[in-house]
């Protein structure tokens, strides 16, 4: 059991609800304390299940599914398997009722019925982003409960979880011997704050192992260390499971683990012991064959399949890998699938446990017993499988295939990850992209400036840029840097260059991020660090960078030739994201590539260039050189790989870390159960979601004679909602740190600030490439209505609060796409947001709106704002029932006399119960404060 919180530099939490003598849970309508678990021989109607194992001589017990001789458990797709142990294990016809495991049983008939599930994973885990709102959100409600006469101490995780702080660093520093510790050493100065209000979280709250700062990246390390596969508690096995709170959580997925992103306000209900109501999901077969060739990257493999499912639809299914080109692929290839899993909308994307799952977690230094168990309990609850034994394909709801052959290698971009574009075409797609009308493949450049170059000086040298040159090139991200084929890929091609007599430009930002310590090691013992170091590819941190948009400003020099050029200057990313605006505000093109692809664009300093037909640069004799000539096949990076990926840099690098580092175990944090909320502080303070709440619920209120606030077209992400990047010198956010007495360098990061709600609200649609249609031009403005005057959207929100008016979003087709940031429900929350309309959501950011208690509406099938003729000048009126149920049909009214219906995306009754609260949050709060005293 884990009772500890131990800090690491990560964020991620993992709360195990079944390790918990006492757990306090609270039924929708009913209020009740039990002492015991579910599983608990006597309580579960399904205690008849409970089979012993004995593996090695050690005696063990499970739930055996197969014991419940039912011919449809054979047939349910292995990632349901998971969700029907858990109902069963759980089941006391109270909390998970019989009903509810008969539902899942059933699931070929129930699938497409909109049946709602309970589903209690084992774990959580948090991030650092989203680490530090929660425990913010924790010291609130323990204020809230106590102010309203109950024991603060009643808001405390009852779910293991694991804290990992994966702290977005910023790449201040790059091609430096010294760039990891200087970096490093800045960020711990900017976040010191932080930190201490972390650490005072690991002594009050209990059963939360924290992760210390600059162990990696919160799923690396998951996959690395954290990751379980089947818990063992008091003897009884059960499948490892989680929810985390981002959305690459999935990225777990890869090896045979259940888990998926939630905002942090589901997750903290999660901790408190509350179950997660859902939908019981179409389950997608992928079916994968041949093999890869020679030439080709796991990138270029997730890539081409995300493209395929995100055209397909597959939001809020389930996505389950199967056939035999599955056992071609290593576990980190599979996770670098499951990792863009949210790239390509669906809630899992899953390879169930097999060989190379135990291998795997040999290769990882887990220990041989475990290893054992885990191989065993699989097995006998048949949930081990075996890829090239078409006899264990279970039924799907739909199947697609992809023959491995066939791909080539790719990248994704200029804005969104799943835009594939072929290496080969490359140069033809960016040249049709400039002059193409602004849009997802499109900047709207003139015929007169396609030719613009713009030079400048860099370091006492002259240089050039043009359309398409490239400025940033950073192997970054938990997507690949996880993956020792493509990193040793990119050292093996780095080496190769090098020797040919290739080189970087200096002014193009460079930077090298592992997902944790031992990639390091890796790179390291097989002698190819150095050769990445020469190409300016030097360490710079342990975190998010590049990705979440940490990249860190440009040379000044070059950044003031692109703004005066009005160039569309290129980032090259291993990434999974590349939003407008994201990356960097001066890089107007951004694409996802593998590491190797990385460095190839690097050296070649531009993204339209043909490889085939043009070279990277000349040799020292003179003789060009190719990208065929020095890129490593798949045979080279497997021969490294085996030899120096081995178990002892896995025990090495993790075996240190929760010992945390010298700065970390200085810092001195407050005690208590309550935190000591500094008023003054920019970090950290109590935000205002509980300040007005009251012990009794109140009633359904409708949308009355709202003004529309923004009016979106298609695909607005969480980062044009709540932007994690850093903070423009002439924004809100910034005005209100200068007025506090801070400089821009103190300014810091969006994502740094998540605990001050002050800071978020005015970050709320900050994006600078946000396209409103209320204006002509990109940006974070919109119109005071009443007025017509054009003002920041914090600004104008703040006149219609002032005003007592409503405000409410118009939105197109998946509406907060992208990242499962709270933020972005709570930041228009706290801007007075009602309600959105839109054509469509990200599964994600849909349930976060509920949380917070914003209604998401949906306009019925076949109807937008264009086709219903809205302007987003109208108001709006929705009056809504006390009776309201999930996804029912309501009118709403305009101004101009136009009316239309509109469905309310409530999906279950849970759900429900979430908004009559005002948010999950309230609820919980109101269930606590009605928990009788024991």
């Amino acid at each position: 059991m884990w009772l500890k919180m131990t800090m690491w530099l990560f964020c991620t939490v993992t709360i195990d609800i079944d390790h918990v003598e006492r757990i306090y849970t609270f039924p929708l309508h009913v209020t009740r304390v039990k002492s015991k678990m579910a599983d608990t021989a006597g309580s579960n109607p399904f205690a008849r299940l409970r089979t012993p194992l004995q593996v090695d001589g050690e005696k063990f017990h499970f739930y055996s599914l197969p014991a419940l001789k039912d011919k449809r458990y054979g047939k349910l797709p292995y990632s349901i398997r998971v969700l029907l142990e858990s109902a069963v294990r759980n089941c006391d016809d109270f909390y998970v009722n019989q009903s509810d495991v008969e539902k899942i049983l059933d699931w070929e008939v129930n699938q497409s019925q909109d049946a709602e599930i309970p589903f209690k994973p084992s774990r959580v885990i948090l991030q650092d982003f989203t680490g530090v709102p929660a425990v913010v959100d924790f010291a609130a409600m323990r204020d809230a409960v106590e102010r309203l006469g109950g024991d603060p101490e009643l808001i405390n995780p009852v779910c293991p979880s694991d804290l990992v702080i994966d702290h977005s660093i910023q790449v201040d520093v790059s091609r430096s011997a010294d760039a990891l510790e200087q970096n490093q050493l800045m960020e711990f100065e900017r976040n010191k704050e932080r930190f201490v209000f972390l650490k005072w979280g690991a002594t009050a709250l209990k059963n939360m192992l924290i992760v210390p700062p600059g162990s990696g990246i919160v799923h690396q390390v998951n996959l690395e260390y954290l990751a379980r596969v089947v818990f063992c508690m008091d003897g009884l096995l059960y499948p490892d499971s989680l929810v985390g709170t981002d959305s690459h959580t999935t990225m777990i997925n890869g090896l045979g683990i259940v888990g998926w992103g939630v905002g942090g306000i589901e997750a903290e209900a999660v901790m408190l012991g509350q179950s997660i109501s859902m939908v019981l999901p179409e389950v997608v077969g992928y079916k994968l064959t041949g093999q890869p060739h020679p030439l080709t990257t796991s990138t270029d493999i997730v890539l081409t399949i995300t493209k395929h499912l995100r055209s397909i639809g597959v939001v809020g299914k389930f996505v389950e890998f199967f056939g035999s080109g599955v056992a071609a692929l290593s576990i980190a290839d599979r996770a670098t699938i499951s990792n863009m899993c949210p790239e390509y909308g669906a809630t899992v994307g899953y390879f169930p446990v097999d060989e190379k799952s135990l291998q795997y977690l040999r290769q990882t230094g887990r220990d041989e017993k475990k290893i054992s168990m885990i191989a065993a309990y699989m097995r006998a609850n048949e949930m081990f499988r075996d890829f090239n034994n078409s006899d264990q394909d279970p039924v799907f709801s739909q199947v697609f295939e992809l023959d491995l052959s066939t791909v080539s290698p790719c990248c994704s971009g200029p804005k969104r990850p799943h835009d594939r574009v072929s290496v080969s075409d490359m140069k033809t797609d960016f040249e049709q992209c400039l002059t193409n009308k602004p849009g997802f493949k499109g900047f709207g450049i003139s015929d007169d400036k396609l030719s613009a170059t713009m030079p400048f000086v860099y370091e006492g040298v002259e240089y050039t840029l043009q359309h398409g040159s490239v400025v940033i090139a950073a192997i970054t991200s938990c997507t690949n840097t996880s993956n020792p084929s493509v990193m040793l890929g990119a050292g093996l091609l780095a080496k190769k260059a090098v020797e040919a007599g290739l080189s970087v430009k200096p002014y193009i930002k460079t930077s090298l991020s592992p997902g944790s310590g031992v990639v390091t090691y890796y790179l390291r013992e097989s002698g190819v660090t150095p050769f990445l170091e020469k190409l300016g590819f030097d360490i710079v941190g342990y975190g998010c960078m590049t990705c979440i948009g940490n990249s860190g400003p440009l040379p000044e020099t070059v950044g003031e030739a692109i703004e005066k050029g009005d160039l569309v200057a290129c980032g090259v990313l291993s990434g999974n994201r590349n939003f407008e605006g994201r990356i960097h505000p001066l890089t107007r093109a951004n694409y996802l590539a593998s590491p190797p692809l990385v460095i190839a664009y690097a050296l070649a300093g531009k993204v339209n260039v043909d490889f085939e037909t043009e070279p990277l640069g000349t040799n020292a004799e003179g003789a060009p050189v190719f990208l065929r000539d020095i890129w490593p096949t798949r045979e080279e990076i497997h021969a490294v790989e085996s030899e120096f990926v081995i178990p002892s840099m896995f025990n090495e690098v993790y075996s240190r870390i929760q010992l945390g580092n010298e700065r970390w175990n200085k810092l001195e944090a407050p005690c208590g159960t309550l935190y000591p909320w500094d008023t003054s502080s920019t970090y950290i303070q109590s935000p205002p979601f509980f300040q007005t709440m009251t012990k009794d619920m109140p009633k359904i209120q409708g949308i009355k004679d709202a003004y529309v606030l923004l009016n979106f077209g298609d695909s607005i992400t969480t980062d044009h909602i709540s932007p994690a990047g850093s903070i423009a010198r002439n924004s809100p956010a910034a005005r209100y740190l200068a007025a506090r007495g801070l400089t821009p360098r103190e300014f810091n990061s969006y994502g740094s600030r998540r605990g001050n709600d002050a800071v978020m609200a005015r970050g709320t649609f900050a994006n600078i490439r946000l396209i409103n249609k209320l204006l002509t031009k990109p940006g974070a403005r919109t119109v005071y209505l009443p007025t017509n005057e054009e003002m920041d959207i914090f600004d104008a929100a703040e006149r219609y609060f002032a005003e007592g008016q409503q405000v409410v979003i118009l939105a197109g087709k998946e509406y907060g796409s992208g990242s499962s940031r709270d933020w972005a429900a709570k930041g228009p929350w706290m801007l007075g947001v009602k309600a959105v309309i839109a054509e469509s959501y990200e599964r994600i950011h849909r349930s976060n709106l509920v949380g917070m208690g914003i209604i998401p509406f949906q306009y019925v099938e076949g109807e937008n704002s264009a086709i219903l003729g809205l302007t987003g000048r109208e108001t709006i009126t929705v009056e809504l029932p006390q009776n309201l149920q999930p996804g029912q049909l309501v009118t709403v009214q305009c101004s101009d006399g136009k009316s239309f219906q509109v469905k309310t995306r409530f999906d279950t009754e849970v759900e429900l119960v979430y908004f009559r609260n005002g948010g999950i949050l309230n609820y919980m709060v109101r269930k606590i404060l009605n928990t009788p005293a024991h």
